[in-house]
């Protein structure tokens, strides 16, 4: 696999790529997405290059696109689009602003399916956190999907958030260099 870093607009030159990567990743369980969710995700890339920060990783076999990763650096005051709220609710005000705020914030990561099980997703999430700010990195996956939050384990990620046993969702992750990793609460 042949992974290249891009910091600016020219990764929108694989909006098409990027997009059929993201339909076999997240259309699929457990995830199920709609066809609307990638024409999201790649409307969203002319104003996410533009981010602070902005990283992305392509992972390609050949000629072919076969994963991704996209992060940048989260702005002060902490986003209330999307799910944000949701993660600030889990941490309160203080940690979000203090672990989240200027930390590199892993947007997506997708690998099409003829990756999966490869080692790709790995080092596609360390190829976007490698130049972190002070080792600092956090991300966003739904509890619903267990494989996930397994994988980011793995890779030594500690998650920062509980949502209640009822499976719906959202947790935090903190990479594995953020400094404040050892301060999250554990679940009971």
């Amino acid at each position: 696999m042949d992974i290249r870093i891009f910091r600016d607009d020219t990764v929108r030159d694989h909006a098409v790529a990027l997009h059929s990567v993201y339909v076999e990743a997240f259309c699929a369980p457990p995830w199920h997405e709609d066809e609307e969710r990638a024409v999201e995700f790649t409307g969203r890339l002319p104003m996410n290059v533009r981010r602070p920060g902005f990283t992305a990783a392509l992972a390609f076999e050949g000629e072919q696109l076969v994963g991704f990763a996209t992060a940048w650096t989260t702005l002060a005051p902490f986003p209330t689009d999307r799910c944000y709220p949701q993660a600030a609710a889990g941490l309160g005000a203080g940690r979000t602003a203090q672990w989240l705020c200027g930390a590199r914030e892993i947007d997506e990561l997708a690998v099409g399916p003829t990756a999966q099980g490869t080692g790709l997703a790995g080092a596609l999430l360390e190829a976007v956190t490698a130049d972190a700010p002070d080792g600092r990195s956090w991300l966003l996956t739904s509890v619903q999907s267990t494989r996930a939050m397994s994988f980011y384990r793995r890779q030594g990620w500690t998650q920062a958030t509980h949502p209640s046993p009822d499976g719906k969702g959202i947790v935090v992750f903190l990479g594995p260099h953020h400094p404040a990793r050892s301060l999250a609460a554990q679940p009971l």
